[in-house]
């Protein structure tokens, strides 16, 4: 197993309803895994949401809490339900009804990386299954959930910034048409998840800072956002994808040249939406 299931970095004094997460930038290979796998390393860290915890590292200084991860995508996935097991690589396990993500080979234990390239030689015992998920998925969960009731605790409400990035092709289909592409989606699941005005200040935190910005297309949320997005129980979840062309080099796995400079404006930018769960910005909309 990797050494944590999960790192929480807090603030010295929490004064925000804002909570960010990231739940794919893990990078701890055991190499027991890696020495099973029919991929190497590179091919693995495809999957990842590679840096997004140093891109929001800034968080804490801001007043916010940042849970992180301690295990990769290719492990567990944990923007998945714990029962979307897939019976193509669990073994024992019946086909239940059609899901497209489990169908995909990327359930909460996936069977394939980035672009469909398949991790393991054959099935997986379920005992191993369930084991990822007892000793990751759940208290990596039981910590977002636990910041998530402080939060309301706090402060009458709780916004989850759930952080994530986004290969740079995801948006070809876009820049086909003429259209500027953008370089942040935001996943609200169609409102369903957030209150409209908080995903419009969160839209101009980004747009003040140059930054294109869709909402819900191609991605709109996944579990996390649709287990901890309430807004009439004051509770909102977001999704934040960032063109991962914007600082890394996808091929390598490594920060391009300007990473630095794309770190300090998204500094700024959680400075940003930190200012959105402060009681001076209050009050949201009803919820």
């Amino acid at each position: 197993m990797p050494r944590a299931a999960f790192h929480l970095h807090v603030p010295d004094r929490r004064d925000t309803c804002i909570v960010f997460a990231s739940p794919h930038s893990a990078r701890d290979y055991p190499a027991w895994f890696l020495r099973s796998s029919l991929l190497d390393s590179l091919t693995l860290r495809s999957s990842e949401d590679a840096f997004v915890d140093h891109l929001f590292a800034a968080a804490p200084r801001h007043g916010a809490p940042l849970l992180l991860a301690g295990a990769p995508r290719a492990f567990v996935d944990l923007n998945r339900s714990a029962d979307e097991l897939d019976p193509a690589l669990i073994e024992g396990l019946r086909h239940a009804g059609h899901n497209p993500r489990v169908a995909a080979g990327l359930g909460v234990i996936p069977r394939v990386v980035a672009g469909g390239r398949a991790i393991y030689r054959g099935k997986l015992p379920l005992a191993e299954a369930q084991r990822r998920i007892d000793d990751i998925w759940r208290p990596y969960h039981a910590a977002l959930a636990t910041e998530m009731d402080r939060a309301y605790a706090m402060f009458g409400r709780a916004i989850l910034v759930d952080c994530h990035s986004m290969p740079h092709e995801a948006m070809d289909g876009m820049a086909r048409t003429g259209a500027r592409r953008p370089d942040v989606v935001l996943g609200d699941r169609f409102g369903a998840s957030a209150a409209g005005d908080i995903t419009d200040r969160i839209e101009e935190a980004f747009t003040a800072a140059g930054l294109t910005v869709v909402r819900n297309t191609p991605f709109a949320g996944a579990y996390v956002t649709q287990t901890y997005g309430r807004p009439a129980r004051g509770r909102h979840a977001i999704q934040i994808e960032i063109d991962r062309a914007l600082y890394m080099d996808e091929k390598t796995v490594r920060p391009a040249p300007g990473f630095a400079a794309f770190q300090t404006l998204l500094d700024q930018i959680v400075a940003g939406i930190t200012d959105i769960g402060r009681a001076a910005s209050m009050p949201l909309a009803a919820e």
